[in-house]
């Protein structure tokens, strides 16, 4: 059993739906997380979760929809209402993305810390997002953890071995996605090495991101394995040993029962 921590359904079609949940599980993924990026994607990925037992969703606003652009920020009472389904797990697509907005720092800042506050009032993890932006993100996370604890995972993990050591230290988790396959992923699979093993979660970030061998097509979260074999080559451990170590890991940080 594997669990793919990070995949977005709802970017595939109603017809396709079906066939990539059956692949899926013929590929011994067993749980799917799908996440959320707009408030306007709610209702379609709430009516997927509420037809298949094994998917799950979040809440949230990603830091380049164009609601942050324009300052039109959720509110905390919003965003917390939208988790009273059973099948919301966490908060977020949320966080830093200074790669194509870098003029919009100060509103993605301010959502990011509306997104750690609903997480704490809630309980429940956030999904964080973030691309160049290093630096800002450790003084976020730092700021706000010692303002008042909340717990959360570091999604498709690209970043610096300072950025990943420091969020661990806070008590975060790490995602590693088809980018850690890639044959220039040399740093990033340097970080995979040495961080702690339970603190560690796979996703495929599907429609995006295909593993080796499928770089470049269209990635859905049957491709999990390849990141999985991946993970075991450069941990030194049996591929179902893996498996299990990121299925724990996942359960504990979203407090699941173990299906």
């Amino acid at each position: 059993m594997i669990v793919d921590s990070h995949c977005h359904l709802n970017y595939f079609t109603d017809d396709e739906i079906p066939e990539i949940i059956l692949r899926a599980k013929q590929n011994q993924v067993e749980i799917l997380h799908n996440i959320c990026l707009s408030i306007d994607d709610i209702t379609k990925l709430l009516t997927i979760s509420s037809l298949y037992d094994n998917v799950y969703s979040s809440v949230g606003v990603h830091p380049l929809d164009d609601s942050i652009d324009n300052g039109n920020f959720i509110k905390i009472d919003e965003l917390i209402e939208l988790t009273n389904s059973e099948k919301v797990i966490s908060i977020g697509e949320t966080g830093l993305d200074f790669y194509y907005k870098p003029d919009k720092k100060i509103n993605q800042e301010k959502s990011f810390s509306l997104h750690i506050e609903v997480a704490r009032k809630t309980g429940l993890p956030l999904v964080i997002h973030a691309r160049n932006a290093d630096d800002e993100m450790m003084d976020i996370l730092k700021s706000e953890m010692y303002s008042g604890s909340f717990n959360g995972i570091m999604h498709c993990f690209a970043s610096s071995k300072e950025l990943a050591y420091q969020a661990i230290d806070l008590g975060l988790y790490i995602s590693f996605s088809g980018i850690i396959t890639f044959k220039n992923a040399h740093l990033l699979k340097e970080i995979a090495k040495n961080v702690p093993n339970n603190r560690v979660l796979v996703e495929t970030d599907s429609p995006y991101l295909a593993p080796e061998p499928y770089r470049g097509k269209k990635n859905e979260p049957a491709m999990l394995k390849y990141i999985v074999h991946c993970l075991a080559e450069l941990w030194n451990k049996p591929y179902c040993e893996v498996a299990k170590i990121t299925t724990d890991n996942f359960i504990k940080l979203f407090r699941l029962p173990l299906t």
